[in-house]
């Protein structure tokens, strides 16, 4: 399967299942940025429930801006707070000692740009996941594409299709339930190696 999707802040479980399925990859780079979706969100389990990470971007005084131009609002400590959430949500998790030297740098290395902070974020978590990937960019923004499977829908955090993923351990499932579709933080700390063999025996409906 050959598949279109956009590069978001660490995505979530959807995300992935395309991902680790895809023979090849082309990542949406050319698109105008949106408010209300991954690109610049994802979310964690943590003590009170399903705990949003949003990272302040600079929105362009015009109607539109490519996805590629956004820069990230820096003068907001926001990397610290979402460290610390990490911290507080995942420490006890049975793998975060695993992989925290890995993903502690991602959280005291400033980016300008938020694209380039989340392709780095994936490149990590492809490292984490010991994956090796076909992948490319878009060059130019197409409503569609031929003998491609089309998965940038995804990106909507406010219209999510409904999916049906298998319940796995989380920290604080004896609390409130399992929460299904969190970032790829949330299966990785939780599953560690064994994230890959879920991901891969996983599902997802093509819209």
């Amino acid at each position: 399967m050959n598949i279109i999707i956009h590069p978001t802040y660490f995505p979530n479980i959807a995300h992935f299942v395309t991902i680790v399925k895809a023979k090849n990859i082309i990542y949406e780079v050319d698109d105008n940025f949106l408010k209300q979706t991954y690109r610049n969100r994802t979310y964690i389990y943590g003590a009170n429930g399903k705990l949003a990470l949003n990272i302040p971007v600079i929105h362009s005084q015009k109607n539109r801006q490519k996805y590629r131009d956004v820069k990230i609002f820096n003068e907001e400590k926001w990397q610290s707070l979402h460290w610390k959430s990490l911290l507080s949500a995942y420490r006890t998790s049975p793998f975060f000692e695993y992989y925290e030297d890995e993903l502690q740098p991602l959280f005291h290395t400033k980016f300008n740009y938020i694209l380039d902070y989340n392709f780095k974020c994936l490149e990590v978590i492809y490292d984490c996941l010991q994956l090796e990937l076909n992948t490319s960019k878009s060059k130019t923004y197409q409503k569609t594409i031929e003998g491609i499977t089309d998965f940038r829908h995804l990106v909507n955090a406010k219209k999510e299709s409904i999916q049906h993923f298998e319940t796995y351990t989380q920290v604080f499932g004896d609390k409130h339930g399992f929460i299904p579709n969190l970032s790829i933080l949330d299966l990785l700390f939780n599953e560690g190696p064994n994230a890959l063999n879920y991901l891969e025996s996983q599902t997802i409906t093509v819209q």
